[in-house]
């Protein structure tokens, strides 16, 4: 299902904040997955060719009608706060007509517009649409909070609401919002995250690949820049990656290297590691990166820049090769700290030393497989990858939380009406 999401926030990008980046990441990520995506926001600007901004003061935290509802609040006259909640309810109604889900960000949690939290508040006891509360922070996590925030109207900044669905960034925070609730609620966990193709700059064909392939749910990537000639040993990386699967990871390989069609040596090097793949079970694992073709049709051009960006999304760089007069693939990977193992030959051993993992060319490929997961599980930084990777990266939210997320609350919204909002 593609869905009409609307995201608010006070402010967002160019405007600088944690928050704000959240917004944008957001923003693109939905975008991506084709859904209709406008921002409303009281401070900021187009950040995005992807997504609308609708920019309205009444719902920012530094506007003068605000900050004065919210001193003549402090001071017991709640008529102005009250006024502008209605003014901000009405623009709301009319402006998010049409939309599937509105994703607010700390509105309901921050004491910086609390005309426009009510109006939420309002919205939701009114079953007007799916809200989702994204909970960052709140002041009454910190032994600092003001007092007047226990008093009314503040503390419904403390209180849940039917018709809102509330989500958490961690289960910290999860934990921190259910005794300050004091309900039991349901409250969703979904992380903050992290975006692989946006921090890396990766380039579009990479990004077709990963997506087609689902890349970022791999357990274990081995990259091999090689080409597909005898001495590359390309049959023994095809061979632990069998190994790996048997000892419980599912590994992944990307050969770079294409055959030369001219060449019927090479030709025949090629179709005997295609058929070892098939006998192995592992002819979906092992991706021989030159002859990719997508499923548009389009062949992936491998250039530079798209074996850059195999290195680094892999967790490992493999090279069994026999001989070699060098190794330009180490050079690579020691400067983007890309983890080695390789085979013992002399140019290998003379440039990675002590600081590559290597192995026999006499060593079964059970062998090497425990070896190469000993290695790895030996270095913080690439168990840190992985685990960012696989938990956090943006995609892999979007498929496991986000979207599973969206569908509940827009499809209770729709088949149950109001009652699917009730406590």
């Amino acid at each position: 299902m593609k869905y009409n999401i609307a995201l608010l926030h006070y402010s967002c990008p160019p405007v600088v904040g944690g928050v704000e980046e959240i917004i944008r990441q957001q923003a693109s990520l939905l975008s991506r997955f084709y859904h209709n995506v406008k921002i409303f926001v009281g401070d900021g600007g187009i950040f995005s060719d992807s997504c609308e901004v609708e920019i309205n003061p009444l719902l920012g935290s530094r506007s003068r009608q605000i900050l004065n509802a919210h001193q003549l609040s402090h001071e017991g006259k709640h008529e102005k706060l009250e006024g502008l909640s209605r003014k901000i309810y009405k623009y709301l109604v009319k402006s998010l007509e049409g939309f599937d889900a509105l994703i607010a960000h700390n509105v309901l949690t921050m004491p910086f517009n609390l005309p426009l939290t009510a109006a939420l508040h309002r919205m939701g006891q009114e079953c007007r649409m799916p809200i989702i509360s994204w909970n960052h922070d709140s002041p009454y996590f910190y032994p600092d909070s003001p007092e007047n925030l226990d008093l009314f109207p503040w503390n419904i900044l403390k209180r849940t609401y039917a018709g809102i669905h509330y989500v958490a960034i961690s289960e910290s925070r999860k934990k921190m919002f259910a005794r300050l609730y004091g309900t039991r609620k349901q409250l969703h966990v979904i992380p903050n995250g992290i975006d692989p193709i946006r921090f890396f700059r990766l380039d579009p064909n990479t990004v077709r690949f990963i997506r087609e392939q689902h890349i970022f749910e791999s357990e274990f990537l081995m990259v091999q820049p090689s080409r597909l000639l005898p001495r590359k040993n390309i049959e023994l990386s095809i061979r632990v990656t069998r190994a790996l699967h048997d000892w419980g990871v599912k590994a992944r390989l990307l050969i770079t290297g294409a055959y030369d069609p001219h060449a019927p040596k090479s030709l025949e090097y090629y179709r005997k590691l295609k058929n070892l793949s098939r006998e192995l079970g592992v002819e979906d694992d092992v991706f021989i990166m030159a002859e990719y073709v997508f499923k548009s049709g389009k062949s992936l051009s491998m250039d530079r820049i798209t074996i850059r960006d195999l290195y680094l999304i892999a967790d490992i760089l493999f090279m069994p090769s026999l001989q070699e007069g060098f190794g330009i693939p180490l050079l690579e990977s020691g400067m983007i700290k890309l983890p080695v193992v390789c085979s013992n030959i002399p140019p290998f051993m003379e440039i990675g030393g002590r600081e590559v993992c290597a192995f026999d060319l006499n060593d079964p490929p059970e062998k090497v497989a425990r070896k190469t997961l000993d290695f790895i599980g030996e270095l913080k930084p690439s168990q840190m990858f992985r685990n960012v990777i696989r938990n956090y990266a943006w995609d892999n939210i979007y498929q496991e939380k986000l979207l599973p997320l969206l569908t509940d609350v827009v499809g209770r919204y729709r088949n149950l009406g109001d009652w699917a909002f009730r406590p």
